[in-house]
């Protein structure tokens, strides 16, 4: 929990803004990171397995599914106001097709400083929701030459998230282990830190799969017109654009659930 902290502390002054493209990987070439020993995994991250990289069971892609009882509360605050809180999303679509329950989609960047801030308390949020909810995780295609989408879904390919996700964020923005531009090395040999069978990964992050991937995301994202992170989409219709801090985009976030739900 100390390093969520520091990192909420660090970046509290830009909370409400987002981030755009990513910095340019031609500005400074990337070092390779530190030979030092990974951080140890913070609350809601698993500890690495010790002798495979096999899938764990359950969904290690976007980490720990929301229990099934969490009760379905009804949410705080004034309901949002459309075209100040939200806009609704013409011939929007879900991410990920899922009969019987309401998506919710972050578009998020591992070198958006606001998309760190966020995501200790995006986890501490869906660790709560209902069974009817599924939350995605979707990384942000703006630039091709972002290597972190890719590895993201390499990761992902890997059943290895819960070692790598939170751990990314932290490499960048608060250990300083890899650079906003990183490249593929880099990327490669700080998972390698983390345990991840780095040839498998780089094998992983060309494959078709996470090039599928990818398409998809990219085209997530431009329908669903979102030009920043971190953006939340829910059920495909609604994309939050207002709140005054991150834990209000939660909030408005709750309410458009709520919406889906009564819709329903």
């Amino acid at each position: 929990m100390k390093i969520r902290h520091s990192l909420l502390v660090l970046l509290a002054p830009v909370l409400i803004a987002a981030c755009g493209q990513q910095p340019d990987p031609a500005a400074a070439p990337d070092a390779p990171p530190p030979a030092t020993a990974p951080a140890a995994p913070t609350d809601g991250q698993a500890p690495a397995p010790a002798a495979t990289d096999a899938p764990p069971a359950g969904d290690d892609a976007q980490a720990a599914a929301p229990a099934a009882d969490n009760p379905v509360r009804a949410p705080e605050g004034p309901a949002p106001v459309a075209g100040t809180d939200y806009v609704v999303i013409e011939n929007g679509q879900p991410f990920a097709q899922s009969t019987g329950t309401i998506e919710v989609a972050e578009v998020f960047a591992y070198w958006c400083g606001h998309c760190a801030a966020f995501e200790p308390l995006v986890n501490a949020w869906k660790a709560k929701l209902p069974a009817d909810v599924h939350f995605v995780a979707v990384p942000a295609v703006f630039d091709d030459r972002d290597q972190f989408p890719r590895a993201f879904y390499a990761s992902e390919a890997m059943g290895t998230l819960s070692r790598t996700h939170d751990a990314t964020f932290n490499a960048i923005h608060i250990e300083r282990k890899l650079r906003q531009n990183a490249d593929a090395d880099s990327i490669v040999a700080f998972y390698g830190g983390l345990g991840v069978d780095p040839q498998r990964f780089r094998s992983t992050m060309q494959s078709f799969a996470v090039n599928a991937n990818l398409g998809r995301a990219r085209q997530f994202a431009m329908r669903s017109g979102v030009d920043s992170t971190p953006t939340l989409i829910v059920d495909g219709k609604y994309r939050v654009i207002g709140g005054r801090s991150l834990e209000d985009v939660l909030r408005i976030a709750d309410h458009l659930i709520a919406t889906e739900r009564a819709a329903r």
